[in-house]
């Protein structure tokens, strides 16, 4: 029998093993984006949820001028509204925390927010405005 007109066996297994390398590579690939875009868009809403944070302290101070200083990091568990708003910055970020410094000779208000994202590290939200008593 001649063998010119005869395919070698085992050559479609291995066309087949080989598609199915390319496919699962393709699949992996695509998983990893997948992963890659989540933690982007975690990041994001992080930083999101700080800026919001931020300026609804700033909101605070704003209609609650008088009391102003309460909402420095030192006095601030002592002052409900400010503690509230202190305990909402530990529930939205992962491992939230706040400092917030007031000047009360010229209304200057700073305020850090810092939270940490396993694998990633600590993150930092900083704003200052200018708060006047006046």
């Amino acid at each position: 029998s001649s063998r010119k007109g005869r395919r070698p066996r085992g050559v479609a297994l291995i066309e087949a093993l080989l598609a199915i390398l390319i496919f699962s590579l393709g699949v992996l690939g695509l998983v990893g984006l997948q992963a890659s875009m989540t933690r982007a868009q975690s990041a994001g809403k992080f930083r999101s949820d700080a800026s919001s944070l931020a300026s609804e302290a700033t909101g605070l101070m704003w209609v609650d001028k008088v009391n102003m200083t309460k909402y420095a990091s030192a006095t601030c568990d002592a002052y409900r509204p400010c503690l509230d708003w202190k305990n909402k910055v530990a529930s939205v970020l992962p491992a939230g925390a706040a400092v917030v410094t007031v000047n009360a000779a010229d209304g200057a208000v700073s305020i850090t927010l810092t939270w940490t994202v396993p694998n990633e590290g600590t993150h930092t939200y900083a704003t200052s405005t200018a708060i006047l008593v006046n």
